[in-house]
This record gives C-alpha cells, sequence and structure tokens, in this order.
C-alpha cells in the first residue's frame, strides 16, 4: 500500500526547511518482532532528530524480503523513483534487514544503487552506522546485507532439518490429507486433540499433526478403486467415470478425473508410509523435483488404507502399462497430447486417456525435461541445472575411479566402500568425494554450494569445484573433518584464509600425501 501524507503548507518556523522523505517498512509475517508500527515509530523519531519531513509510506505486510516477487509496494517505490514521479529526497527504512534479506548481496546493492543514482539517499534508522557513501560505511553495509541474507539461510537450513525429523517421526508436514484420510491433531505426548477441518491449522508451537483414516464410506471407496484397478483391470477413466456415475465427490468437492484416480493409486500414504520432500521450494527459489534418492520417509507411519500387496500391485500395473510400448510410440503420443493441449505439464500427462504416466516417462527417459525436448517442447521456466546436475552425477564415477587410480600410482591404496562411494585409502583415512555445480549470480560472479553428508563424517573431504560451463574442473578443497562445521559450504571465488587455505589446483598435493615411504626415510 501507498499512503500519501498531507501537510501544512505554513509548517512550523525553522531555519533550514525539512527534508522530503518516504519511509519504507516491511514485515514477513503477522507475528514478526519488529512490526510495521514499531518500524514506523522508530523511524519517525530518526526523521525528527535529523529533520525529515516523512510525506509518503511505502508499506509491504507479510512479504518476504527473499526477493521483490510479491512486494507491491517495493515495487511501486523503485517505479516512481525510475520514473521520476518520486517527490522526496531520501528514504528511511528501519534497516538493512528490512530493505530486503537477498540472497545474492549485488542484488540488494543494484537497488539501493538504483536509489542513488537518481539522487535519493536511504538511511537505515536503526543501524549503528550512517550509510554516507564513505569506505567504513560501505563496507558495514554489505556485510550487513550479506549477513541478512545469510539469516534467512541458516534458517532455512533449520527449519528443513527440523522438517525432516518431524517426518521421520510420523508427523505430517503440510497439504491436504486426500480422499479418505483427515488431519488429526496431536499434543506433545502424542495424545489425540480433534481432527482439524480444512483450512485449519494448529495454533499451539508443539501440537503436531498426524493423518488417520477417514470416515469409512470413504476408506471404503479408496479400497474399492484399488479393486476394481487391480482385480477388474479398469483403467482410471472408468473408474472416474463410475465415482462420478454415484455422485461421490472428490476431498476437494469435485467431480472425479482420471489424474485424481491416478494420484490416489500411487501415492504411498494409502499404504501407510509418509512421505515428503518430493519437490522442493527453498528460499523462493524455482520449485525443483527432488530425486527419490532425496525424499525423506517413514514407513507405516499411520494405519494403511490398502495392503501393502495391493499397492504394489498397483504400481506394477502402472509401470507394465508403459514398458509395452516402444520410446518412439512413447513419443508419439506425448507429441499428441502436446498438440492437443499447447504445453505439457506431469497433470496434463496424467489426465490423458490409456497413456502413460508423468512418473513412466520420468522412468523411461531419466526426466521429463529430456522426455519434453524430445518432442521439440521447451517450458517457459529454465530447468537446465536438472540436466547439469543429472550429469555431474554420471561423472562422480569416473572421478572416483581417478582418485582411486592416482592414489595407487603415488605407491598407496584406495579402497571404494560400493554402499555409499566413500574411499579407505592406505587403511587408515576415510575419504568422501563430491562435485559442486558452478552458478552465475545476476552480476556474472560464480557460486557454489557443496552438500555434504554429515552421516559419513570422513576424514577427508574432497570437493570438486567445476567451470562455468559445468564440464571440466575448476580447483579442488581438501577439507579435514574438523574444519566442516555445517553440512553445506557455500562458496565464491575468494572465501578467506580459513576455506582458501585448503584451495589446490590438481589432486597432485593429495596423491603425493598418500605415498607410503620407508621407516628409515620418513625418520
Amino acid at each position: 500500500m501507498v499512503i500519501e501524507w498531507r501537510t501544512d503548507k505554513d509548517g512550523p518556523d525553522h531555519d533550514r526547511p525539512l527534508k522530503r522523505a518516504a519511509e519504507y517498512v516491511r514485515m514477513s509475517t503477522e507475528h514478526q518482532k519488529y512490526s510495521t508500527d514499531n518500524q514506523s515509530a522508530e523511524i519517525r523519531a530518526y526523521a525528527e532528530r535529523r529533520g525529515f519531513e516523512i510525506v509518503r509510506t511505502y508499506a509491504d505486510e507479510g512479504k518476504s524480503g527473499l526477493s521483490i516477487d510479491g512486494r507491491d509496494s517495493f515495487q511501486r517505490l523503485l517505479a516512481d523513483i525510475q520514473s521520476g514521479n518520486a517527490d522526496f529526497e531520501a528514504i528511511l527504512v528501519y534497516d538493512v534487514s528490512r530493505w530486503g534479506r537477498f540472497q545474492d548481496p549485488n542484488e540488494s546493492a543494484h537497488y539501493v544503487w538504483l536509489c542513488k543514482s537518481a539522487g535519493i539517499a536511504i538511511h537505515y534508522c536503526a543501524e549503528q552506522v550512517e550509510n554516507d557513501g564513505s569506505m567504513g560505511s560501505s563496507i558495514v553495509t554489505t556485510v550487513k546485507q550479506v549477513m541478512a541474507g545469510e539469516y534467512s539461510r541458516e534458517l532455512s537450513v533449520k527449519v528443513f532439518k527440523g522438517q525432516c525429523r518431524l517426518i521421520t517421526l510420523g508427523f505430517r508436514q503440510g497439504g491436504p490429507p486426500g480422499f479418505g484420510f483427515r488431519r488429526m491433531l496431536v499434543d506433545e505426548h502424542g495424545q489425540h486433540k480433534g481432527i482439524l477441518d480444512r483450512g485449519e491449522h494448529k495454533s499451539i508451537a508443539t501440537d503436531r499433526v498426524v493423518l488417520v483414516q477417514g470416515p469409512d464410506e470413504e476408506v471404503a471407496i479408496v479400497r474399492e478403486i484399488y479393486r476394481r484397478f487391480v482385480d477388474e483391470q479398469q483403467t482410471e477413466r472408468q473408474i472416474a467415470d463410475w465415482l462420478n456415475a454415484q455422485g461421490i465427490m472428490s476431498d476437494l468437492e469435485r467431480a472425479w478425473s482420471r489424474g485424481a484416480v491416478h494420484q490416489i493409486l500411487i501415492n504411498d500414504k494409502y499404504a501407510g508410509h509418509n512421505v515428503w520432500g518430493r519437490t522442493s521450494f527453498k528460499l523462493k527459489t524455482k520449485h525443483v523435483r527432488n530425486d527419490p534418492s532425496k525424499w525423506i520417509r517413514h514407513d507405516q507411519a499411520f494405519p494403511a488404507i490398502v495392503p501393502q500387496d495391493v499397492f504394489d500391485a498397483a504400481r506394477l500395473i502402472i509401470e507394465q502399462r508403459s514398458q509395452r510400448l516402444s520410446d518412439e510410440e512413447m513419443l508419439a503420443l506425448l507429441a499428441e497430447i502436446l498438440a492437443k493441449n499447447g504445453s505439457l505439464s506431469g497433470l496434463i500427462i496424467d489426465e490423458c486417456e490409456d497413456g502413460p504416466s508423468s512418473s513412466a516417462y520420468q522412468s523411461r527417459f531419466g526426466s521429463l525435461l529430456r522426455a519434453y525436448s524430445l518432442v521439440g517442447y521447451v517450458p517457459d521456466h529454465d530447468y537446465r541445472y536438472l540436466e547439469i546436475n543429472r550429469a555431474l552425477r554420471r561423472m562422480h564415477p569416473s572421478i572416483v575411479k581417478s582418485v582411486i587410480e592416482g592414489v595407487r600410482a603415488a605407491g598407496g591404496t584406495a579402497v571404494q566402500n560400493l554402499e555409499n562411494d566413500t574411499l579407505l585409502i592406505n587403511e587408515e583415512i576415510t575419504a568422501s568425494i563430491v562435485i559442486a555445480r558452478c552458478k552465475l549470480t545476476r552480476g556474472g560472479n560464480r557460486r557454489w554450494k557443496i552438500r555434504l553428508d554429515e552421516r559419513l563424517r570422513p576424514d577427508i573431504t574432497i570437493c570438486v569445484r567445476m567451470d562455468e560451463e559445468n564440464m571440466h574442473a575448476h580447483d579442488y578443497y581438501i577439507l579435514p573433518h574438523m574444519t566442516l562445521a555445517e553440512g553445506v559450504l557455500r562458496l565464491t571465488e575468494h572465501n578467506g584464509l580459513s576455506l582458501d587455505a585448503f584451495r589446490y589446483e590438481s589432486l597432485d598435493g593429495f596423491f603425493a600425501l598418500a605415498e607410503r615411504a620407508p621407516f628409515r626415510r620418513a625418520a
């Protein structure tokens, strides 16, 4: 929202006229420590001390600071400045974090530069340093911008770990329960407190949500869906038509479609398994379809509606349905779907009559994106990073092999643990190899994010940083376990002595460490 403040032309008689300023306030949630009212109070006290007259307020309430998406007032502020319609000469903000928690400090600095280039200064009212453009101020402000973004990253990691923990304990993490299930609220001791209706949420932090079986008639319908599909070999469309003919509505109070029936037949929760993390949307980035190996699951987390053997039989039928088709036939069907709908998605594919499911295309061609490319379809979003990640996973065995050969060439021994790909070197030291994809920021800077498997806890982790094309190794970090305090490393071109002391152009130095020497020479 934008509020225009009307002021008397005949203001108080001061020696120096008041400078016109706009205030910008933002909060992420209704429960945030510093509400917009508190921010505004601090800003107005600052304005009074510094001789500013607040003539306009831009407020984004309940908006994340990770990006400018959804922050209508922030975007309007920038638009007013760039169009020359700003009737103020300064912007007053509570602190750097209210301006934004951008993951790239260059993005935050870019918006500041847009304002300064238009002759409008930004004042952070609660910060201890003046934002006057001096060297000291610029350094402190940049550090504050990085800290604001790092706060969100650290919070994201902690929240994700907490969610994973709750899943393994059998608790539900968001989303509708689905037909045949209900959400049961339980207290910290696991005692049932009551069913949550659609749109209701828990209000006590220690409460949790579990899935329980819904009304008997819904449970019976789910079992009948499986019986008709497995025993009578009916298709999803035939089952949907039967449900609609009986006047049975879905859990969303809609008529049944082929895709809605298909989802019941492939969802693990109907066999009692709690599965989470099929997709992720961390830090407001693009939705990512995760590899099944990264899914978080807890088998037998709640009472199953259908037995495991029935669930497996239904899944086998779905898988075999596509196995009868050649690659060319599957792609021909996909091309027909594209021509009919003008676009492709997993839901569109699943809604098609008598055709392979989206999971079948993913299994046959390695990914939906590859199947899309084979029929000439390019999604609106750029998902090339998924293909890069798959290419890096295929590259991993060859890098492990080259490390083994290098150690052996130096006279040492290296044995690979096939269960987790760790190496036992000289029967003394364990080593793990991870590959980091290179990502370019909007400013053209290179960034690498390295995920470490905290369960393995190897003595040494060899981090392979890829080049900009993600085709060849850029350099290597050989990190002892004692240096790894976090499960995720975020690297830039220069990372300080604490990390760059372990950086190498090649692995020759590592191979030299594995060389065996006689006692006499070693002494």
